[in-house]
């Protein structure tokens, strides 16, 4: 896809989630991240030394009838960026899948790379930025180039029901790709908004105007489950309510969506 479309029409020129991959995959629209990502898989780490890094921007994964939305920040520089898939290959993947596989959302708990039969169902999981990022801090216009992909997704994951943002970064740039951030929606008469900008605190459920439901949760990062600060039961919270949401809309909410 030519560069100057990617991005049109809010995400709009892609017809599939395959499209969407293809098109993140060849994305070079970031000279910062590309260098370092190729740099990084060229130097790798010691203890992946004899592995090909993928060295790429990394596409989202899982179900295109998935209700569940996960979203992160970036790829891992030994994870992601290692395996080519997200959230796979580093401790924040296998706090991820363990979780998604213990609430019926992951076939396996582990992550290790792109073959590895790991199969999602009635989940999606995508990141804010495409590619690892030096540091783990990309630029807010890297998040903007960004951006295009992630509304795609949400526009072709017609099911969506549930957004998990993992971290407060992730939160507020999926808000901006849905149109939300900073967005106010008059209610009645008297009564003032409906709705503002949801907040971010671990474990807030937030309704959205649109009808879906934003669960903000800490990131699964060894600095925050290292120190403490997310622990496996504030973890597990997270994914059991949206367990419970979920067998709440039943088998309508679950039944697939037309071809």
């Amino acid at each position: 896809m030519a560069s100057r479309r990617v991005g049109g029409s809010a995400g709009r020129d892609f017809r599939s989630l395959e499209s969407v991959a293809n098109a993140v995959v060849k994305c070079e629209r970031c000279p910062r991240l590309r260098r370092y990502c190729e740099a990084v898989a060229k130097v790798k780490k010691r203890e992946f030394r004899d592995w090909k890094y993928w060295g790429r921007p990394v596409p989202g994964f899982g179900d295109p009838d998935a209700r569940l939305f996960v979203v992160g920040l970036a790829p891992a520089a030994h994870g992601g960026n290692r395996t080519g898939r997200v959230f796979t290959g580093d401790s924040s993947g296998n706090w991820l899948y363990e979780a998604l596989h213990r609430y019926g959302f992951a076939s396996q708990p582990t992550s290790t790379h792109r073959e590895d039969g790991l199969r999602l169902t009635d989940c999606y999981i995508a990141a804010v930025a495409r590619c690892a990022p030096p540091g783990n801090k990309p630029t807010p216009r890297e998040l903007e180039n960004c951006n295009p992909y992630l509304q795609a997704e949400m526009r072709l994951l017609v099911r969506t029901r549930i957004i998990v943002a993992l971290g407060r970064i992730a939160q507020e740039w999926w808000l901006r790709a849905a149109g939300w951030a900073g967005r106010r929606v008059d209610g009645p008469a008297g009564r003032g908004p409906d709705f503002a900008k949801p907040a971010f605190a671990h474990g807030l459920e937030s309704a959205l105007p649109d009808g879906k439901i934003l669960i903000s949760s800490y990131h699964p990062s060894r600095q925050n489950t290292n120190t403490g600060r997310l622990t496996r039961e504030m973890w597990y919270t997270v994914f059991r309510r949206v367990r419970e949401i979920l067998d709440e809309d039943g088998e309508e909410g679950r039944g697939r969506r037309e071809e």
